[in-house]
């Protein structure tokens, strides 16, 4: 996905530097530039080339920012942010990813939400639960407040179900079982399961909270499928997740439903 993705991003960056436009329409092209570069960023972020994906995002940051779209650019800003916390960067994920919500104090309520869901996560990764969950229910304040405006397209996917869904990832990253496997149980019920990236990456983390509550054998049984799932994908996320699965069942290597998963794995 990604070399046609980056061509897309290079005939819009081609077309504003040669071609001769108005004011008008050059603004709207630095606007598709900056969502090329948040879909061509995404998906090398997710190939694991980290490099590349963050001097796409801020390729895509100063075209936003020349149209002088606050949104578009938290956007950006904002999934740069969640690379860096998810690579270790944690401390300066966090500082981009509450720039990128105080930069943006007109986005719309869903923009809001997602800037709010973002900071969470940097917080949760910094080991800071009250200020985690501070900024998860600011996110659902902000959803909210979503109406009949007209909202950029790329805020499509977010809703009330992904909310639930780093709610419950907040809470296993904090070890909170009790309260994370009956939020990813209920979400994961009515999740479609033809998105089949993001389904891997929902059980991986009920695995890890099924775990934390001790409950082994139903952890190797998701695990299993979570393996099944990232197989017939190429994601490194996903397979970042697999590592992190197996890693979190090796204390219960003992249980036979887990050895034989970690055999099998092996």
């Amino acid at each position: 996905m990604l070399r046609p993705a980056l061509r897309e991003l290079r005939s819009a960056v081609k077309l504003l530097r040669e071609g001769s436009h108005t004011e008008a329409i050059g603004r709207s092209l630095l606007q598709a530039i900056g969502e090329l570069a948040q879909i061509a960023g995404w998906i090398a972020s997710d190939a694991g080339q980290h490099g590349g994906a963050e001097r796409i995002y801020r390729l895509g940051l100063s075209a936003a920012h020349t149209a002088g779209d606050a949104t578009l650019a938290g956007n950006l800003l904002g999934s740069l942010a969640y690379q860096r916390t998810n690579t270790g960067d944690v401390r300066e994920g966090l500082a981009m990813a509450r720039a990128a919500l105080e930069n943006a104090p007109e986005a719309p309520p869903r923009a809001r939400a997602l800037y709010f869901d973002r900071v969470a996560w940097a917080h949760t990764k910094t080991g800071e639960a009250q200020p985690a969950m501070r900024a998860l229910s600011e996110a659902g304040e902000a959803l909210a407040r979503h109406g009949d405006e007209e909202d950029p397209a790329y805020l499509y996917w977010v809703d009330a179900g992904e909310l639930r869904v780093m709610e419950a990832r907040v809470y296993t990253e904090l070890h909170r079982p009790l309260r994370a496997v009956p939020l990813l149980r209920d979400v994961l019920s009515r999740y479609d399961a033809t998105h089949t990236r993001e389904l891997a990456l929902y059980l991986s983390w009920l695995v890890v909270a099924l775990a934390d509550a001790n409950e082994p054998e139903e952890a190797a049984i998701t695990a299993e499928r979570v393996i099944s799932l990232s197989s017939d994908i190429t994601s490194e996320r996903t397979a970042e997740r697999v590592r992190v699965v197996l890693a979190r069942l090796a204390a219960f290597q003992d249980v036979p439903e887990v050895r034989a998963l970690l055999d099998s794995a092996a």
